[in-house]
């Protein structure tokens, strides 16, 4: 299958294609970050990535393909999860995570924006779906491993329990305008692993 048949995000070229690929995306997301999704432009990306906009339009040819591109890519380069030993530990390394990306004064303005054009464009929703199903199934297994130590019930959904985790802290980036911070992230994982010992995730 050559590039330009593939789905944006599943080819990572090398050599200088690599280089023009890797400033593209970081232009793209910063400008995301600063001017929303309505607002980008891929001759303006070309400009900040100092390449000629015509490879833009070749390899990516619409913005919501190159949004789409940039999540998968983020979604490959997530940091792993970390196995503490226990629920609690694995959960709160979780929290951290997802409460430091979304604190960053670029990551944070960045998700953003991309779950507001998901909201409103098919193919940029497609990709964040992606992207967070990648990272269920990346921590699904700390859960997992709670229940073979027997901290949960047999049959808890792993993923209803990372997302019980995360949501909290999701709501009030987007909706409550709480503060966001390591007391709210203890909290979401507190109530995570009270409600999965008591077998509410249990499908």
């Amino acid at each position: 299958m050559n590039e330009s048949s593939s789905e944006p995000g599943t080819v990572r070229p090398g050599g200088r294609t690599a280089r023009v690929r890797e400033a593209v995306l970081r232009a793209a997301g910063d400008a995301l970050a600063e001017d929303g999704f309505d607002r980008l432009d891929l001759a303006e990306i070309a400009r900040r990535a100092e390449v000629g906009k015509t490879t833009l339009y070749r390899r990516w040819g619409t913005v919501p393909g190159l949004v789409a591109d940039m999540l998968g890519e983020m979604a490959a380069d997530s940091l792993p999860r970390t196995e503490t030993g226990s629920l609690d530990g694995d959960l709160t390394a979780f929290a951290r995570l997802v409460l430091g990306t979304l604190t960053d004064t670029r990551q944070g303005p960045l998700f953003k924006a991309l779950i507001a054009a998901a909201t409103c464009d098919e193919q940029t929703a497609t990709a964040l779906h992606r992207f967070y199903r990648v990272r269920l199934d990346e921590w699904a297994p700390c859960v997992e491993a709670a229940v073979t130590r027997g901290e949960i019930p047999a049959g808890t959904d792993p993923h209803e329990v990372i997302r019980a985790v995360s949501a909290p802290l999701y709501y009030r980036l987007l909706a409550s305008g709480d503060p966001l911070d390591e007391a709210a992230a203890d909290r979401a994982v507190l109530v995570a692993v009270a409600a999965a010992k008591a077998g509410v995730f249990v499908a």
